[in-house]
C-alpha cells in the first residue's frame, strides 16, 4: 500500500469538479485517507513549491495557487504515485491522454486542475506539509 498526495487546484474548485476528480481516484480503486479544503497563503505556497523557486514560472505558479481555495487529498492504494499521475494525465492538457483528468477538465499547462506527487520522497514531504498525524486515516 502506497500513499501519495494530490491537489484539486483553484481552477478545479472554480469549475466545480472536486467530486469528479475524487470519483476518478475512488473509481480507480484508491482510498481517500485525508481531505481538506484550504486557501493557501503566499508563504505556504512558496514553501510548498520551494523546489521550483529558481524557475521562470515560479511567480505565476504561486499567484495561481493562492488565487482561490483548493482541495488537499491524501490518496492510498497499490502503486499510488504512478497510477495517480497516470489518471491525471500529462501536465499540458493538450498532450494528456483521452479520459485523463487533465484531458477532460484542464484548460492550459498553467491551469491544469490537479497536482500529484512524482516520487516517494516528494509524496512524504507533501503529505506532511499539509496533513498532521491526526488528519490521516
Amino acid at each position: 500500500m502506497e500513499r501519495t498526495f494530490s491537489i484539486v487546484k483553484p481552477d478545479g474548485v472554480k469549475k466545480n469538479v472536486i467530486g469528479k476528480v475524487i470519483d476518478r481516484y475512488e473509481s480507480a480503486g484508491f482510498r481517500v485517507a485525508g481531505v481538506k479544503m484550504a486557501h493557501l497563503t503566499r508563504t505556504q505556497a512558496e514553501g510548498f513549491y520551494a523546489v521550483h523557486k529558481e524557475r521562470p514560472f515560479f511567480g505565476d505558479l504561486i499567484e495561481f495557487m493562492i488565487s482561490g481555495p483548493l482541495v488537499l487529498l491524501l490518496i492510498e492504494g497499490d502503486n499510488a504515485i504512478a497510477r495517480v499521475r497516470e489518471l491525471m494525465g500529462a501536465t499540458n492538457p493538450k498532450e494528456a491522454a483521452p479520459g485523463t483528468i487533465r484531458a477532460d477538465f484542464a484548460e492550459s499547462i498553467d491551469a491544469n486542475i490537479v497536482h500529484g506527487s512524482d516520487a516517494p520522497e516528494t509524496a512524504a514531504f507533501e503529505i506532511s506539509y499539509f496533513f498532521n498525524a491526526f488528519e490521516q486515516f
